[in-house]
């Protein structure tokens, strides 16, 4: 049994608004399936109450996370113990995704004292081992996914392969990785991985604790450069489900 990371996450300002978050969110829209078999409320409500007992207080969910507004009735109706104490975010609107290129296109607005909101911060998956080191989860579209199918999956696999090795270096995970990656990006960066396992929380949250200097850094951006990865990074059968990130542009 893998022990329980002892990190507890830190508060940030997110921007220059006032709004103080954890600096580690949670993307609450697994919970409620489409990337994964959906969880019962109970398993749900089970998960976002020991991230909050780790130190998150920053919950994103939306309208269209499940059927008939499931995600935001579990989030926001089954946690009435610790509903007035967390940030719960619900997302119609664009959240900013796909680092780091995005990071790279919003240098204005964070001159603008504007916080950003990394969404799928472990490409829906693929840092965590998706399709490569372990099969896609039932009932999930990521199957349709173009980044996880045919020869864009191949060709995905030496990145992976690479990024893999860079994480040992570290001794870290690949999703560690990527995760610090983000967190050393600035304070004003809060990224929101979501996860039905506990054991996969903690080891998000223990990536805070993986420290990088400046060469580290360049050295892991190299390795995945922004213009190989393969497929397109939006998933059209998410945005036929109503998804509402129209911020992010296919490619």
């Amino acid at each position: 049994m893998e022990e329980k990371s002892e990190v507890y996450v830190p508060r940030v300002k997110l921007g220059t608004q006032g709004l103080e978050v954890s600096k580690l969110g949670f993307g609450c829209g697994g919970l409620s399936g489409i990337l994964n078999a959906p969880l019962s409320h109970e398993a749900g409500c089970s998960i976002v109450r020991e991230a909050f007992s780790r130190g998150i207080t920053f919950f994103d969910t939306a309208d269209v996370y499940g059927e008939n507004h499931d995600n935001e009735y579990m989030v926001g109706k089954k946690v009435p113990d610790i509903m007035n104490r967390f940030r719960i975010c619900s997302n119609p609107t664009p959240t900013m995704t796909h680092v780091p290129k995005r990071i790279q296109e919003r240098e204005n607005e964070r001159d603008l004292g504007i916080g950003l909101v990394a969404y799928s911060p472990l490409g829906h998956g693929f840092f965590g081992g998706k399709a490569v080191v372990e099969s896609l989860p039932t009932e999930s579209l990521l199957a349709a996914h173009p980044r996880f199918m045919g020869e864009n999956l191949e060709k995905n696999k030496l990145l992976y392969s690479r990024f893999a090795n860079l994480a040992a270096k570290h001794a870290c995970t690949p999703a560690q990785l990527a995760l610090a990656w983000l967190f050393h990006q600035g304070d004003d960066i809060v990224p929101i991985p979501g996860t039905t396992k506990l054991k996969n929380l903690d080891s998000n949250i223990g990536a805070l604790a993986v420290k990088l200097t400046e060469e580290d850094l360049k050295e892991i951006s190299d390795a995945v450069p922004i213009d190989k990865v393969s497929g397109q990074r939006d998933m059209d059968v998410m945005a036929n489900y109503s998804w509402k990130f129209a911020d992010t542009p296919s490619k």
